[in-house]
C-alpha cells in the first residue's frame, strides 16, 4: 500500500494537484461559459469530497489532505508549477503532459492496485467534469451533456494515464 511516505514532497504535491489537472483538461477542451465552468469546478470538488470514503488508501489519503488548507495550497502551487496558463490548447496539452507524468510516477512508486485505483479515480473526476455542464446550449437549454471535444479529451486522458479509453462518454 502506497502512502505519502512513498513520495517526495514534490511528487506528493503532484498527486494532490492531479484531480484538478484532470478537470482542467476537460474545461480547456470545450469551455462552456460561466455556469458550465462553475458546474465543472464544483464537480471536481464533489469528486474529492466523495473520495474521502474511497476504499483505496492512496486515493483516500490524497482526498483527505486536499480537504485541508495546507493540502489545497500545496495542490494549487503544484498545479501552477506544472500546468502553464495561456491559450486553451496549451492549457489542455500541459494538463495532459502532467497527467502522463503523474501516471509514470504512480507506475514507478506505487503498487499496481494503488496505481490502478488512482488512475481510475482521475478518469472518474474527468468524466464527472465533462458531464457537469451542458455544451452548446443557450442558458442551460439544449446542447449535449458531453461534447465531442470533451469525449476526445476523455480518451486522451485515458491514454495519458495508460489505461485505454474511458468506460463511458
Amino acid at each position: 500500500m502506497a502512502t505519502k511516505a512513498n513520495f517526495t514532497p514534490e511528487e506528493w504535491a503532484r498527486l494532490l494537484a492531479s484531480p484538478m489537472v484532470a478537470g482542467m483538461a476537460i474545461t480547456a477542451a470545450d469551455p462552456s461559459g460561466l455556469w458550465g465552468l462553475l458546474k465543472e469546478g464544483l464537480s471536481g470538488v464533489q469528486s474529492i469530497v466523495e473520495a474521502r470514503q474511497h476504499p483505496n488508501a492512496l486515493v483516500k489519503a490524497v482526498s483527505d489532505e486536499l480537504a485541508t488548507n495546507e493540502g489545497a495550497r500545496t495542490a494549487r502551487d503544484a498545479m501552477s508549477a506544472h500546468v502553464t496558463s495561456g491559450p486553451l490548447e496549451r492549457l489542455k496539452a500541459a494538463s495532459l503532459d502532467e497527467l502522463r507524468a503523474v501516471a509514470a510516477l504512480l507506475d514507478t512508486k506505487a503498487p499496481a492496485e494503488d496505481t490502478a485505483a488512482f488512475k481510475a479515480w482521475l478518469k472518474e473526476v474527468a468524466q464527472k467534469a465533462a458531464e457537469a455542464g451542458t455544451e452548446g446550449g443557450f442558458l442551460g437549454f439544449g446542447g449535449v451533456a458531453v461534447s465531442d471535444a470533451e469525449k476526445a479529451t476523455l480518451a486522451e486522458i485515458a491514454r495519458a494515464l495508460g489505461s485505454g479509453v474511458p468506460a463511458s462518454g
